[in-house]
């Protein structure tokens, strides 16, 4: 990136008591973003842990311009949270990536750098690629997740490795226009629109990162989103 680099890019956080995670989260942005145009929009739903007072402290530090607060009131779900951080976003182009430190700020250049280099529209960091990983998980995640996406190359055929992977860069216009057309709810919401995506001819491209457990906090995958997912990869199927 040695040439200056014009765009602004609008990262999109949502959390649920993550004031553990979103101090440390917000400095390894800045530490890795230092010659790039950014903002960090944080929208909590309601977190009892005190997160927002940890992000209206970060904003005193780094300016009110950089890091915004975007409240709810209670969980209304991470898709809705992603179009809630939207309509505040002011960059061009949109990071939605997981405020837990699981999706590393480090990877940030890598994808701006694949989206410059590509003129892609769309980039989506993968585990499954020489060079991507997963780190702090058992066995049964491991296969878990893999099966997820396994069942998901065979029926969909996405064009992606990594299709519930939640760490990309979007272009903003073509975000706007693929969550304007998705109905799913919580992680299915990210599966629909990479097949949604790629159904629309859009350039999608990847980067392989390492997909790290979080280090502090609770773990919010549990029974249920397994059954979520099974049923977002049936609606899927008949309707893309």
């Amino acid at each position: 990136m040695e040439e200056k680099n014009k765009d602004k890019y609008s990262i999109i956080v949502p959390t649920y008591n993550e004031r553990l995670n979103i101090a440390l989260f917000v400095y390894l942005v800045f530490k890795h973003l230092r010659e790039i145009d950014f903002e960090i929009i944080v929208v909590d739903d309601g977190s009892p842990d005190e997160t927002q007072d940890i992000v209206r402290q970060l904003q005193q530090v780094y300016g009110e311009d950089r890091i915004l607060l975007r409240a709810r009131a209670k969980k209304l779900g991470l898709g809705t949270a992603y179009v809630h951080g939207l309509k505040h976003a002011s960059g061009n182009f949109i990071v939605i990536m997981d405020a837990d430190l699981s999706h590393h700020p480090k990877y940030l250049p890598s994808f701006i750098r694949k989206q410059l280099e590509t003129g892609a529209d769309i980039v989506t960091g993968t585990r499954y690629v020489r060079g991507g990983g997963v780190h702090g998980w058992n066995l049964m995640r491991k296969l878990t997740s893999r099966g997820a996406n396994v069942l998901a190359q065979t029926f969909l055929w996405p064009g992606v490795s990594d299709l519930t992977g939640s760490f990309r860069l979007y272009r903003k216009s073509v975000l706007e226009d693929i969550i304007a057309s998705c109905v799913s709810k919580g992680y299915v919401f990210q599966m629909e629109m990479i097949v949604r995506a790629s159904r629309n001819g859009y350039h999608i491209e990847e980067v392989p990162i390492t997909f790290v457990d979080r280090v502090f906090g609770c773990s919010k995958l549990g029974g249920s989103e397994i059954v979520e997912y099974l049923k977002g990869l049936a609606y899927l199927l008949f309707t893309t």
